[in-house]
């Protein structure tokens, strides 16, 4: 799982069956990251940071279509409220 920030939309007119209903999102990790895309399964917005998973775990989060899988290899699956780091002892 990775701590993302959505960037911008992705918008497909044409796309392959299994795929409707999605929205894709721009996701970056990190402020050097490169960006790619993920499917959105929570209503992202830009700006938001949030959890992505990618590979089959992306495939099952998405589950849809005649084999009840989408050809996706990175999903939204959750937006950050807030994060919270411990302070290391010394």
């Amino acid at each position: 799982m990775q701590v993302c920030k959505v960037v911008g939309h992705i918008w497909s007119t044409k796309k392959e069956a299994s795929l409707e209903g999605f929205k894709f999102m721009l996701v970056q990790e990190g402020e050097r990251g490169g960006a790619f895309v993920a499917a959105d399964l929570v209503g992202a917005g830009i700006g938001e940071e949030v959890l992505v998973v990618s590979g089959s775990t992306a495939r099952c989060a998405a589950k849809t279509g005649v084999s009840g899988e989408a050809p996706i290899d990175a999903a939204i699956v959750g937006i950050i409220d807030t994060a919270e780091t411990g302070k290391q002892r010394k």
